[in-house]
This record gives structure tokens, sequence and C-alpha cells, in this order.
């Protein structure tokens, strides 16, 4: 794998922790409520998107471990071209059920993280 993939995936991987950061302990309604929060959270989903798609440009063979890789382009894609479109209950849904599987495989991509606790 290139090294330019590699850091890409690190901002995958940085992207979904924030998400999960910044939804911790936050509801649907919460969600629906918030447009600050609403904000953060598709800008990280446009991160995670375009860091995607410039990824399996570099380095086509990484479609192969994503699972639904199409799908979250498109929905970045969606985010920044068809903002008005954007379901609120769709990116909670996201969050919810769809975020896990894809920082899973990210993280099964990347190299171990070097033990710092000695």
């Amino acid at each position: 794998m290139p090294p330019e993939v590699l850091v890409l995936l690190f901002d995958i991987r940085q992207a979904c922790g924030l998400i999960r950061e910044f939804t911790a302990g936050k509801s649907a309604d919460d969600f629906r409520a918030d447009v600050q929060l609403r904000s953060a959270v598709e800008r990280q989903f446009i991160t995670i998107g375009e860091a995607l798609h410039q990824g399996i440009r570099l380095w086509p063979m990484l479609a192969d471990s994503i699972s639904d890789h199409r799908r979250i382009i498109n929905f970045r894609n969606v985010i920044v071209h068809g903002y008005a479109r954007v379901a609120i209950d769709t990116v909670w849904g996201v969050v919810e059920s769809e975020l896990d599987v894809l920082l899973s495989e990210v993280q099964e991509l990347m190299p171990p993280e070097p033990n710092t606790d000695q």
C-alpha cells in the first residue's frame, strides 16, 4: 500500500473518531436540534468520503477492503453538492449503524500503533 494511502486512512480513522466524540451521549433528537453538531458531523463525513475517493484513485485495491466504498463516496457527494437534500435522520442513521463498520475496516488496513506504555 502506498504511504499516501496510509495517510488517507489515518484521516478517515481520525474523522470517525471525531464523529464518535461529537455524538457521544447524544440522541437523534439532540442531533436534529443542534445545527452546530450536524455541521460538525457532516464535515467529518466529507473528509471521510474525499479521503476514501482519493485513496481508491491512488490504490484501487483499497475498494476491495471497504465494503460500502461507493455509498460512502456518494454520501459525501450528496452532502457537498446536494446539501439541500441531506436528510438529518439519514445522517444520524449512518452515525449509529454504519460508522463502526467503516472504522473497523480501516483499522484492519492500518499498521498497529506502537505501544507507548513503557
